[in-house]
């Protein structure tokens, strides 16, 4: 009972250092993670409305973006922050006390915790901006972001300690994983592509994360391909690889004191 008390302050004190550090130093603090995304949705609704007529599903151009942006930023930005744990907490890990996986927690709550906060102020700003009445299927939305975040959270167990070992392989991974935010369905409805790019693309389940969350937006819309399953899985193969992989490598970086 003793270790798990050290264990939750441990972290409190992780997450409120994660929270100070990741945007304390910059102008405007926490309120730019909330208010960019904001402005990406925005300028992105802007560039598509003059090249098309209607977005692909309902009638409101920003509402369309943000219900495939939002998705992908909850494995993406998730990803990229769990990635950085070992190299941003190196000196933290000399303490006893500091467990790897604290930091990884600490930095999960942060950013969905995040996360959250931008998805309800994006929301906001779409139905007050666009005039738009919204009927959000809660139980899919959530369902989405929590599998996307876990994806995430398995994906940065592992790039956290090949980071830690390889500014190479860092490098490498951003130039490969680039064009994912143009194949995940972010700007268009991937089941209604013609086949054989449909069942492609189905193989990336980035592209299924996108699918359910529009489901909670959209009523009308079927998500042809849909398989939450599919999703279910490969969290769970990847959060377990995530954990061994990153038990073994951060537990060597600890006794190396890098």
């Amino acid at each position: 009972m003793k270790m798990i008390v050290q264990h939750i302050r441990v972290m409190a004190a992780l997450i409120v250092r994660e929270m100070s550090t990741r945007y304390g130093g910059k102008p405007g603090g926490y309120l730019w993670a909330l208010v960019d995304p904001v402005a990406h949705v925005a300028f992105m609704t802007a560039i598509f409305q003059t090249i098309a007529r209607a977005p692909a599903v309902g009638t409101s151009f920003p509402l369309f973006f943000a219900s495939g942006y939002l998705p992908f930023t909850f494995y993406q930005a998730m990803q990229g922050y769990v990635a950085g744990t070992i190299n941003a907490n190196r000196a933290l890990l000399n303490y006893p006390v500091v467990a790897p996986l604290d930091a990884v927690i600490s930095r999960y709550i942060v950013q969905l915790m995040t996360t959250l906060l931008v998805s309800v102020l994006v929301f906001a700003f779409v139905a007050y901006e666009d005039h738009v009445s919204l009927h959000l299927d809660a139980a899919n939305i959530i369902g989405a972001c929590f599998v996307a975040s876990l994806i995430g959270l398995g994906v940065g167990l592992v790039n956290s300690a090949l980071f830690a070992r390889s500014k190479l392989y860092e490098q490498v991974y951003g130039v490969v994983t680039r064009p994912m935010f143009l194949v995940s369905g972010v700007f268009f409805i991937p089941d209604a592509l013609p086949k054989p790019f449909s069942t492609y693309l189905l193989w990336n389940p980035l592209v299924h994360i996108v699918m359910w969350f529009r489901t909670g937006v959209y009523g009308e819309y079927r998500a042809y391909g849909l398989d939450v399953l599919f999703l279910v899985k490969t969290a769970a193969v990847l959060l377990f690889a995530g954990l061994l992989f990153f038990t073994f490598s951060a537990q060597h970086l600890r006794e190396e004191r890098l």
